[in-house]
């Protein structure tokens, strides 16, 4: 029994020996436990991710132009139109009043301008004898600068009148304008795809701002409209390809080509710490739509760049440093200037590469990046063995030399 102890207890020391040999190596120096893969060549899709709703390409707000009670509405939401067909009434009296009231006004303004007309003619008349008078001296020329200031006076009156049926039609003409715009049609085919009033409600008409009675929507073809980040924006152009996804259609990715870019940024929550300015992004959808819903919430993204055969790591394989912190032992600064270059903040972008059980730093120039690989332009080559995790390993606990043993039996993804 005292026999089974005792190898028991031998077994447990081996295996306590052996698990601290994996972690320290024979100068007794502890070992990172790592990921690791080989550099290849494949190709890198750049993508733009944004976030937005479907709509009609083709939509039109319809609004009154005129305020007034709505007393017959003629459609109802999900209807098809004809363009020119009559959509909604409203209550004419009071624009009818007004064109009764104009018409009016330009009858007598008119009748009021003939009167003017034959006063005018009558002191003409009256001016020419005088002159005539004058002219063989049986007049004086003061009665003559008398009936020719009377005549003036009548010219002038006369062009006032005329301009005052100018003024009056006018009027006729807006009480008219106003009149008709009691009735609104339909000013191209397609569906109702919203109405927001109902028979009894006010249409408030103004310039100034859209007071929304239905909309006129071509379903035939919709677009996605979404909100670009303004650092992503410049990789937006117009015929690139994107692949939508809308939350209503789950699993499901439809094709689609940017067609309309924003020139002016919408900007949220402004003077905020939440502000962001984004640009508005049109992408005309391809293939099957008929389950698509104008509103439905839809997400894009957009392909900016492609190469293929190129250099690539994951993304998380990618770190920082300071020039400090690239220092081995016995290293200062100076000594590693040639070989590695701070940026204007002061850090370094590098992958670790295993060489013999060793990490050895490498600066790298890096590309285009897709969701999980970033092309290498400089740095490294195909076919060398780079760390690829854990995280904590790549972005806290490796140094330049790093004594390091491979593990890519496990998914080490510890923070």
């Amino acid at each position: 029994m005292k026999k089974k102890i005792i190898w028991a207890g031998a077994v447990i020391v081996v295996v306590l020996l052996a698990s601290s040999f994996a972690f320290f190596n024979g100068n007794g120096e502890r070992l990172v436990t790592v990921q690791s893969a080989t550099v290849a060549r494949e190709t890198i899709v750049q993508k733009v991710n944004a976030t937005g709703r479907i709509q009609p390409k083709t939509q039109i707000r319809i609004s009154a132009d005129v305020s007034s009670k709505i007393v017959a509405l003629h459609v109802e939401e999900g209807d098809w139109v004809e363009q020119g067909e009559l959509l909604v009434e409203l209550d004419r009296e009071r624009f009818e009043a007004a064109v009764e009231s104009a018409q009016a006004n330009v009858r007598a303004s008119q009748a009021n301008s003939k009167l003017v007309l034959q006063n005018k003619i009558k002191t003409g008349k009256d001016y020419e004898r005088a002159r005539d008078l004058v002219a063989r001296n049986l007049e004086s020329i003061a009665a003559l600068d008398s009936v020719e200031a009377a005549y003036q006076v009548e010219v002038a009156r006369y062009q006032a009148a005329l301009d005052q049926v100018e003024q009056v039609r006018a009027m006729l003409k807006q009480a008219a304008d106003d009149l008709s715009k009691t009735m609104i049609y339909a000013p191209m085919s397609g569906t109702i795809s919203d109405l927001n009033k109902e028979q009894g409600e006010i249409a408030i008409g103004s310039q100034f701002q859209e007071d929304i009675i239905l909309i006129v929507a071509d379903l035939s073809a919709m677009e996605a409209l979404v909100n670009v980040d303004e650092n992503d924006i410049v990789n937006i152009a117009i015929g690139q390809q994107a692949e939508v996804e809308v939350d209503a259609l789950f699993g499901q990715i439809l094709s689609g080509t940017v067609y309309e870019i924003a020139n002016s940024a919408n900007v949220n929550d402004q003077g905020t710490a939440n502000q962001k300015t984004e640009f508005e992004v049109k992408i005309a959808i391809n293939g099957e739509i008929t389950k698509l819903r104008p509103g439905m919430t839809a997400s894009a993204d957009v392909v900016t760049q492609t190469k293929e055969n190129v250099v690539a790591v994951p993304i998380q394989s990618v770190a920082v440093r300071t020039l400090d912190q690239l220092t081995m032992e016995g290293q200062k600064i100076a000594d590693i200037e040639g070989e590695f270059t701070a940026d204007a903040d002061g850090f370094v972008e590098i992958v670790f590469c295993i060489e013999d059980g060793i990490v050895v730093a490498r600066q790298v120039e890096i590309g285009i990046q897709s969701d999980k690989k970033i092309e290498i332009i400089s740095g490294i080559d195909e076919a060398e063995q780079i760390v690829t995790g854990s995280y904590r390993a790549i972005s806290r606990d490796l140094i330049n030399g790093s004594s390091v043993t491979v593990n890519n039996d496990g998914d080490e993804s510890d923070v």
